[in-house]
């Protein structure tokens, strides 16, 4: 199985950089173990997030959740500028209550299908003097720094998805893709821990088997069955770390019997099932 690579590490709750990039980048796809919002700020970009593409214009911002595979296309011509912000999903999680979820702005993102916010106004947007807060907060040092810093990050995530929630910002269309292939993607993730094979998929999009992968190597750059495969991975890694068993994973990740499950999750991970419960 060709896995696509894990880029960055997250050891705190979050952490911010603000990054120029001048030379040629290239990224391959990849996914991150934690959530992550970019602030576009000048460049010639197109993101692409599991299947979508968005061409990105100054001070969108891109949400990738943890386990999205994707990957940007810059033009090298210009300078590359944006504020990244890496958060750790159970930091958001722990600020869950009945009346908030300061995760909203990705689930809606999910539910949209759109990874991009587009702020509208910029000289009135509250969102992006926050941005600048944020940034200031936490590379200048000061009395309770890293509190202050947490402090104006909670101030930014509310602002974001207040601004989401009542669409002061508005969730974009890709700016290319094939729908057929989303609609597949629609029905992988509704079915991910079920027995799924390409024929089944294939009849469901109203595709012939070949047109189906060649299709879905095209538009997103791995195999169909690379794809599953490793969703399926990234999903049983997401339950093990909520202290779901091991055997009750295997079967509730979709896959047949536990050594299969085992040789594919620590060959992709390189580590066990178990070691998943540790961390």
């Amino acid at each position: 199985m060709t896995g696509y690579e894990k880029r960055g590490y997250l050891n705190s709750d979050f952490r911010l950089f603000h990054l120029t990039d001048t030379k040629k980048q290239d990224f391959e796809y990849h996914y991150h173990d934690f959530d992550k919002i970019i602030i576009f700020i000048r460049g010639r970009v197109t993101y692409r997030i599991e299947g979508q593409a968005y061409e990105l214009q100054p001070y969108d911002i891109v949400l990738v959740s943890h386990n999205d595979i994707h990957r940007p296309d810059i033009d090298p011509s210009v300078p590359y500028e944006r504020i990244i912000v890496y958060l750790s999903p159970r930091f958001i999680t722990s600020y869950r209550s009945d009346t908030y979820d300061l995760s909203d702005c990705f689930h809606k993102a999910k539910e949209l299908r759109s990874n991009v916010l587009r702020i509208h106004s910029l000289e009135k947007s509250g969102l992006f003097k926050t941005i600048t807060d944020l940034e200031y907060a936490c590379a200048h040092d000061g009395y309770a720094k890293e509190l202050y810093c947490q402090v104006v990050f909670l101030e930014f995530m509310i602002k974001l998805n207040r601004a989401a929630l009542t669409g002061r910002v508005e969730y974009i269309s890709p700016s290319t893709g094939d729908r057929r292939i989303s609609a597949v993607m629609e029905y992988i993730a509704g079915h991910l821990t079920e027995d799924l094979t390409v024929d089944q998929i294939a009849d469901a999009a109203y595709l012939s088997r070949y047109h189906l992968m060649h299709l879905f190597k095209q538009a997103t750059g791995y195999t169909l069955g690379n794809y599953i495969t490793e969703k399926r991975l990234l999903l049983a890694r997401d339950l093990l770390r909520s202290g779901t068993p091991v055997t009750s994973v295997c079967f509730d990740c979709g896959f047949k019997n536990y050594s299969t499950f085992s040789r594919a999750y620590k060959k992709y991970f390189e580590s066990t099932p178990s070691d998943a419960k540790k961390t």
